[in-house]
């Protein structure tokens, strides 16, 4: 890879988990390999699990890691930050690089009860490049996502130097990217146009997968298909280039 690219992924790995009920299934160990398939220099997951109690007993091959730790390829660094806790276990964003992680933090950004929404940054070194990554889920309400995508700017405002890259990447759960003006106005875009759907990932109608950058000067993006990768995740990766 050039030295002048970082590759940046997105993952909403859905728990590692397919199915619902006695017939659910194991996903894990191919999310696994296609992570590393993804050949990314920073992977942003969503919906990973520390831990699920049931799930550990209902399937013989679970990970005796947590799953951020399992996940990362050979050489990455991983981090995890918990977004929620359940009955049986808890569960939140991670973020994987093969560059140097210099530091890490989470922010609640829970707009209700109903879900636990959190934050997680991380500020990583690339090429002697000192980027800072946040990675997101965002709500299922519209009204919820307005309100956490302005504490997520705040965030930004308050604990990121200015001057200094950053990227903004997750599932936003934002249909029709209603969440761009926004964005746009503090100084972050994306990759608009075509063919970036991810979801649902048998049938891509939507993109609810997004990878903001300000600082960095955006160069391409991608979205894996195939059959394999939609039996993975209800979602599909969503890839973006950049020049440092």
């Amino acid at each position: 890879m050039s030295g002048s690219l970082v590759r940046i992924a997105t993952y909403n790995i859905h728990k590692g988990v397919q199915g619902v009920g006695p017939v659910r299934r194991l996903e894990i160990h191919n999310i696994g390999h296609a992570v590393e398939q993804l050949d990314a220099d920073i992977i942003c997951l969503q919906e990973v699990r520390k831990l699920h109690r049931r799930e550990e007993k209902h399937f013989t091959r679970w990970p005796q890691l947590p799953q951020a730790e399992f996940l990362a390829p050979e050489g990455y660094d991983s981090i995890y930050q918990t977004n929620a806790t359940t009955k049986h276990g808890e569960h939140g964003n991670a973020l994987l690089s093969r560059w140097p992680i210099l530091h890490n933090a989470h922010e609640d950004v829970s707009d209700h009860r109903f879900e636990q929404r959190g934050l997680l940054h991380a500020h990583v070194v690339v090429h002697d490049h000192p980027i800072h990554v946040v990675v997101l889920h965002l709500g299922l309400i519209a009204s919820s996502r307005a309100r956490q995508i302005l504490k997520v700017l705040a965030f930004i405002e308050r604990e990121i130097p200015k001057g200094e890259p950053v990227v903004v990447a997750g599932d936003l759960n934002d249909f029709g990217a209603k969440l761009r003006p926004a964005m746009k106005a503090a100084g972050f875009l994306d990759f608009i146009g075509a063919g970036q759907f991810t979801f649902p990932s048998r049938l891509p109608l939507a993109q609810l997968d997004f990878v903001y950058a300000r600082g960095l000067r955006p160069t391409g993006v991608e979205v894996p298909r195939g059959p394999i990768w939609g039996r993975m995740s209800d979602h599909l990766p969503l890839i973006a280039e950049f020049h440092l």
